[in-house]
């Protein structure tokens, strides 16, 4: 499985979005073909409706931790 459907599927799973975007703009960085390094995420969550944006970054940051440190 790839990577963008892991963040994806952990996205849902914890912020139950009204919209979600996972992009891999990897292909725009100088990576390896193929790699999976560099995502565009767009979430839209009842979850963040009193949360400032910097309190948004730091959960998904903090959800997808492992993803990000490979």
């Amino acid at each position: 499985m790839t990577l963008q459907p892991q963040i994806e599927e952990k996205l849902r799973t914890a912020f139950s979005p009204m919209h979600i975007e996972v992009i891999n703009e990897s292909h725009m960085h100088n990576v390896p073909e193929g790699a999976e390094s560099h995502f565009k995420v767009l979430v839209v969550s009842e979850a963040f409706d009193a949360e400032r944006l910097v309190g948004r970054h730091r959960r998904i940051n903090a959800l997808l931790n492992d993803e990000l440190a490979g």
